[in-house]
């Protein structure tokens, strides 16, 4: 019989390779069904880990099936990447029980034909585990030329051996070198650990510790962001404390592009796509709760949840919205401070959205470009004389980030870049990831955190 994760897993794979659901929802939607917990973090462990190692899973199984991959059923496919997964990255189960429950997984999805065929290849994996015939870390210099025999080899090791896209390891392989991409790709690969934002607004940082230590949980503040913990152990979302508004799970590097736009208390200030709303409760941190924050976003879903986000974060200051920035903002009066966290490729969190890097394409990058630049305009209209405002991705791409920025700025005189060091007010945290145009970065192989960038413009007075 095979394991109810296992079953799930596949189905969540199956979900997300046919386009019908991205990973987060397809764990949901499948989590649902599971009453034990062990059997929900069995399924999220396999599918995850199988979408970040599918590159490696797929020249495995090509290679010991004699054919290329895009021959085979894609119910044949995932069910052996699930297969070939668990022979390499997991030890709990004996390899017999894994190549059983594949064949068992066959005939389940009414592919009885490709039971013996998906036996040889998984003891075939199974016999090679301990010399399996991946693309070695090359010896070559940090920035071979492009085209080169070294700079295939660093593309052929970085895109199988580490599983990405072999577009995305390029473009990083010819901006930061081979170490740092090495160092980037590995960072992708580890599972993220489980990040809060302590909600200054009901609790301090110390206190909280406090309280999760009492329910079990372990967790130690984070490097840069002044109020993030990172979880070492427990579970707070199932803790008693959890629901009450202390806090919530949120990158450090988001929660520091918050921290980024920094305004002030008394301030007005649009949060033009907010939902689900980590980045408003930042900012109403920032402002004592005390001002007008607008919190726009554009679906009715994702206003509910900015909503209720909202409320049990105790936020008072904040009204929701719906915005559509694709249109010209319905506001009379303008905003002292705008923050545009525009929607992106998602690129700069691989590690926390595995499967991201498998949907998107080096030409994505043109049509979010084209959408950022028409939002960045519509927002920049909510912004008064002298005001400023702050754009957002979570993308590593140029295209999304700086050049965004510069297209904006060479169409509008009347806004200039602002040097985020004239504020003084910024956290030590956020103040060390400035670079030399004062933008904000973070970067996986430097840093230890996901991608993100940000700027800011002043309007002139």
């Amino acid at each position: 019989m095979i394991a109810p994760g296992r079953l799930a897993a596949y189905d969540v794979l199956r979900a997300v390779n046919t386009g019908r659901a991205d990973l987060p929802s397809a764990l949901a939607g499948r989590r649902e069904r599971l009453a034990d917990p062990r059997d929900r973090a069995l399924a999220a462990e396999l599918a995850t880990g199988t979408l970040r190692r599918r590159a490696t899973l797929d020249h495995l199984i090509a290679h010991y099936a004699h054919r290329p991959i895009a021959t085979l059923d894609p119910e044949v496919t995932d069910i052996l990447r699930l297969g070939v997964y668990q022979l390499l990255y997991l030890d709990r189960v004996p390899a017999s029980a894994v190549v059983d429950d594949a064949v068992d997984l066959a005939r389940h999805a009414g592919k009885r034909s490709a039971t013996g065929f998906v036996n040889a290849v998984m003891r075939a994996v199974s016999r090679a585990r301990r010399a399996l015939p991946l693309p070695a870390r090359p010896e070559i210099p940090d920035r071979p030329p492009e085209g080169s025999a070294d700079s295939e080899a660093a593309l052929a090791y970085l895109s199988i051996t580490h599983s990405h896209p072999r577009w995305l390891a390029a473009r990083w392989l010819a901006r930061y070198g081979f170490a740092a991409t090495e160092a980037w790709v590995r960072f992708n690969n580890q599972p993220a650990p489980l990040t809060l934002r302590v909600n200054t607004l009901k609790v301090s940082t110390a206190d909280l510790l406090h309280r999760l230590a009492a329910d079990g949980v372990t967790a130690e503040p984070a490097r840069y962001a002044p109020d993030a913990v990172i979880v070492t152990a427990g579970n707070p979302l199932t803790a008693p404390l959890a629901g009450g508004g202390l806090f919530m799970p949120q990158d450090e590097a988001s929660q520091l592009v918050g921290l980024f736009a920094s305004p002030s208390p008394g301030q007005r200030v649009l949060d033009a796509c907010a939902s689900p709303g980590g980045k408003t409760i930042v900012m109403a941190g920032a402002m004592g709760d005390r001002g007008l924050i607008v919190a726009g976003d554009r679906r009715w879903r994702r206003i509910d949840l900015l909503r209720r986000t909202l409320r049990t974060a105790g936020v008072g200051c904040a009204r929701v919205v719906q915005l559509d920035l694709l249109a010209p903002l319905p506001f009379h009066r303008p905003f002292d401070r705008v923050l545009l966290d525009a929607p992106c490729s998602g690129l700069g969190t691989i590690r926390r959205d595995p499967e991201i890097r498998w949907r998107r394409t080096a030409s994505d990058l043109v049509a979010f470009a084209a959408r950022q630049l028409t939002m960045l305009r519509q927002a920049a209209e909510g912004v008064a004389p002298g005001g400023l405002l702050t754009y957002a991705t979570c993308s590593s791409e140029p295209e999304e980030n700086e050049e965004v920025i510069d297209r904006f700025l060479a169409g509008r005189a009347d806004f200039r870049p602002y040097l985020p060091g004239s504020r003084g007010a910024l956290p030590a945290g956020v103040s060390r990831l400035l670079d030399e145009r004062g933008h904000f970065r973070t970067r996986p192989d430097r840093d230890g955190l996901e991608a993100f960038f940000a700027a800011t413009l002043a309007r002139t007075a």
